[in-house]
């Protein structure tokens, strides 16, 4: 009970928060945070965190808003959860997890970074420019001449006692931070009858809107159906990796991550039929309600009765809450999802090159948008990794009146080629060289040409290969070298692989045939 009490406090603040800042109405915010309780909450998959609208999804809500209008909302969102559904039946969630974490930071970075440049606005009852991130960026130079100094002493307030009130542990430990930080600045308004803007209230029941049969036509746009796929990636990913993050706060049962994603995509669906916002499992509600001691899914459901309890009988506590102090809110949550920490250990790591990602993603999004901002991100880190295993090193051994060896260790790819060739290109050739290629796992076509190409310009013998390569004929290493210059597909497989024979140019098998010792001949 205490601990459903607890995750409600710290939910209905932030539900009402992100609405406001998704650009709809505070009650869907709630409607969200409703489903989220109690039809999330009792569905198997994770049994202790907590599910319900989210401030990693704000900006790409408030850009699908702008773009296609409050009524598209529920559409995009059903879409969403349908597509999870799928994706749990057919048991990708553990994929998810194969994501690289700098561009999930990366992500994590460029949302805190748009969400803190729109909500600075905000927080100082000014409009905020249309666009991108960007757009909002730009146009802060403007902000100090229009900006009301009553709401933005209030937002900052809020921001203050959100960062010092979790220091006072016995207080943090009864009463939620942003309860404190929005129900004083509420108080305060209320009393002095303060002139700022706050949340204006239609009703729960009046905020809910179906989607109608023309909603759905929108589905046959590539736009949307582009949208509806970042909606569902994005939401699933923040949902695993809370479920991650959650499992490691308590010896309870893990998580299943495919049910998980069935059971997000249940509330999605649903979420989309309410015309709500968008959910995903939130770490910061999940940890207070594991922190409050819950120990089984009543907790999290209990928390969504709570939230119905209020938004039905107490819907006119919203319009008591200052805007400034709920974009206070959404300025501290937005700072806290730029991983500066992760930053500084990835900086001093040895793989310095997870912190270009992570860049690179984070500027992305601010400069175009968060589903071509991940597309990037995902785009560097596998140009990234493809860089790292493309380690090839050419070591050049003179044995004297007997010749020269040369071996070739490593991944032979496209990449490396102009490497790989200045360093053949510097081997001398006045006595006989045998190139041995058995320290290469992988030789991609473009080397095995080059490969070749040199070996047969030389009259260089090749020794062994760990991918399908190229050469002249000579027996030796741990491989089979078989054809001559001009065969088609020749190999070399090393290491002890299947050496594969090609067809030479003029006659199958020309060339001549080697069996390596550690291989099987064919």
């Amino acid at each position: 009970m205490a601990a459903s009490v607890v995750a409600f406090l710290v939910a209905m603040p932030l539900c009402a928060g992100v609405a406001v800042a998704s650009g709809v109405p505070a009650e869907l915010g709630l409607v969200t945070g409703i489903v989220g309780g109690l039809i999330v909450g009792a569905l198997p998959g994770s049994s202790l965190q907590v599910s319900g609208p989210a401030a990693g999804l704000t900006v790409l809500v408030y850009e699908a808003v702008w773009a296609y209008g409050l009524s598209a909302l529920g559409v995009l969102v059903l879409g969403a959860g349908v597509l999870q559904i799928g994706l749990g039946v057919l048991r990708w969630g553990r994929w998810f997890r194969a994501v690289s974490v700098a561009v999930v930071q990366g992500m994590l970075a460029g949302i805190g970074l748009v969400l803190v440049a729109g909500q600075v606005y905000a927080m100082g009852d000014a409009a905020a420019p249309g666009g991108g991130g960007i757009e909002k960026f730009a146009g802060l130079g403007a902000l100090p001449g229009a900006v009301d100094p009553v709401a933005l002493a209030l937002g900052g307030a809020t921001v203050g006692v959100l960062v010092v009130w979790p220091r006072w542990r016995w207080g943090a430990r009864f009463v939620p931070a942003p309860l404190v930080a929005v129900g004083g600045a509420a108080l305060v308004t209320g009393v002095l009858d303060l002139g700022v803007r706050r949340v204006e209230v239609r009703g729960l029941w009046e905020a809910v809107r179906v989607p109608s049969v023309d909603d759905l036509g929108l589905l046959t746009h590539a736009g949307v159906v582009g949208t509806v796929l970042a909606f569902a990636l994005i939401a699933s990913a923040e949902s695993l990796f809370s479920a991650a993050a959650v499992d490691q706060l308590h010896d309870g049962p893990r998580t299943d991550y495919d049910r998980e994603l069935v059971a997000q995509g249940a509330g999605n669906v649903l979420c989309g039929v309410l015309g709500a916002l968008p959910m995903t499992a939130v770490i910061v509600r999940s940890a207070a309600n594991v922190r409050a001691g819950a120990r089984t899914k009543a907790s999290r459901v209990l928390h969504g009765v709570w939230l119905l309890v209020f938004a039905a009988l107490l819907p006119g506590v919203l319009g008591a809450i200052p805007v400034a102090a709920l974009a206070g809110l959404l300025v501290h949550a937005g700072c806290r999802l730029v991983p500066v920490r992760e930053l500084g250990l990835l900086w001093r790591s040895r793989d310095r090159g997870e912190v270009l990602v992570l860049g690179v993603t984070a500027v992305a999004i601010v400069t175009l948008n968060l589903f071509e901002g991940v597309l990037v991100g995902l785009a560097s880190a596998v140009a990234k990794t493809a860089w790292d295993i493309s380690q090839v090193h050419v070591e050049v051994e003179d044995r004297g009146d007997t010749g020269v060896v040369v071996r070739v260790v490593g991944n032979a790819t496209f990449l490396r080629l102009p490497k790989l060739l200045d360093a053949l290109e510097k081997v001398p050739r006045e006595r006989g060289v045998r190139l041995e290629l058995s320290g290469l796992w992988h030789v991609d076509h473009a080397c095995a040409a080059a490969l070749e190409a040199w070996g047969a310009g030389t009259g260089t013998g090749l020794a062994g290969a760990g991918s399908k390569g190229a050469g002249a004929t000579e027996v030796g290493g741990q491989g089979v070298a078989t054809g001559g210059a001009g065969t088609e597909g020749v190999g070399l497989e090393g290491a002890g692989g299947k050496g594969v024979a090609g067809k030479g140019a003029g006659a199958k098998g020309g060339g001549a045939k080697g069996v390596g010792s550690g291989a099987d001949g064919q």
